[in-house]
């Protein structure tokens, strides 16, 4: 898939982050259907949502599903509405030295507004493959591209298709002002709930791992992105900050994470380049490599592996075993060997 699709996306997606590209008609659909899946999702490991592992939660909710949005994380785009809400988040790198989210919503009730929503990357569509039809929500018309995620295995819940469930914020600067309200998101969509992502601990089962109090990420090029997680045993999460400072949401709360997933991953050179001339790089998710768990003030360090891109990624610890998470949200991340540490 990737040798096949990867020139028409990025080619597609560079105009799109640029704002340049040929415009396509806009579709008119009154509703959007997902492939059938099954009405209950697969077990968590725990017995809680498979995105979580949090026991619970509202039934509708799991049997719908994933909406994964993609919204930019330059300094302009923050602070982030709904980001706090999410049950999964990754974090890619994309040009410059800037990061990008992915960000999964499903089992918690959603927020009322998401964003800003950005352009997506192909690493973007190696992430929804194994989700069983994720919906996608992202902005950006260029005619490949449309093309493009209309045969990919997710839900085009793009500007272009689901004009109305969007709005500009006067009060921020274009293009980091696209918002989305993922009720009408959801609006006229079938489909069923994903997979687990992750291998939950049961209820008072303990946690296994060295001590562990930071992590320090680095995304760099032509700018920086650093990222810190610290251990904050009082609110029992990690605190995330960004480029020196406290990464808030929308409502001024700041990001915390249950696990924070460090996956080593190379990028490789998808041959594009963005109107700065700078290149264009996709995460190479198939395949295996070194990887880190962050949970409950301890570091777990052992291997990923992802055999194709329909496989949800493994992620095992030295013995080879599954990671066990904290019940809750989690962080994934993917920086490139070498540009992460834990202290």
């Amino acid at each position: 898939m990737k040798r096949l699709l990867v020139p028409v996306v990025v080619l597609a997606l560079v105009a799109a982050a640029c704002g340049g590209g040929k415009k396509a008609a806009a579709p008119k659909p009154t509703t959007t259907t997902a492939a059938p899946g099954p009405t209950t999702p697969p077990p968590a490991g725990n017995g809680g949502a498979p995105l979580t592992g949090v026991p619970g939660a509202d039934p509708a909710a799991l049997g719908r599903p994933v909406l994964m949005a993609k919204i930019d994380n330059a300094p302009n785009s923050r602070p982030q509405a709904g980001i706090n809400q999410a049950d999964v988040v990754v974090e890619e790198g994309v040009e410059g030295g800037i990061t990008r989210l992915a960000v999964l919503f499903h089992s918690q009730p959603p927020p009322g507004t998401i964003g800003p929503v950005r352009s997506a990357r192909t690493t973007d569509i190696l992430i929804a493959t194994p989700l069983n039809r994720p919906l996608f929500a992202w902005s950006g018309s260029n005619g490949d591209f449309v093309k493009l995620v209309r045969q990919a295995p997710l839900v085009d819940v793009g500007v272009d298709v689901k004009g109305g469930a969007y709005r500009r914020e006067p009060k921020r600067p274009n293009p980091y002002n696209l918002f989305a309200d993922p009720a009408k998101l959801y609006e006229g969509v079938t489909g069923g709930p994903p997979p687990s992502m992750f291998t939950y601990r049961a209820a008072g089962e303990a946690s296994t791992g060295d001590p562990a109090a930071k992590a320090h990420l680095v995304w760099k090029d032509k700018v920086m992105t650093q990222v810190d997680w610290e251990w904050a045993a009082d609110v029992g999460a990690w605190k995330r900050t960004q480029n020196g400072t406290a990464h808030v949401d929308a409502d001024g709360v700041q990001v915390l994470a249950k696990n924070v997933v460090i996956q080593l991953v190379t990028y490789h050179d998808t041959g594009y380049r963005d109107r700065s001339n700078t290149m264009v790089p996709e995460a190479d998710l198939v395949g295996e490599g070194e990887a880190w768990l962050l949970t409950d003030g301890k570091i777990v360090r052992g291997r990923w592996k992802k055999g194709s891109a329909a496989e949800m990624t493994s992620f095992t610890d030295a013995a080879g075993a599954p990671f066990k998470l904290t019940p809750g949200q989690t962080w994934l991340e993917l920086p490139k060997p070498g540009t992460a540490s834990v202290s």
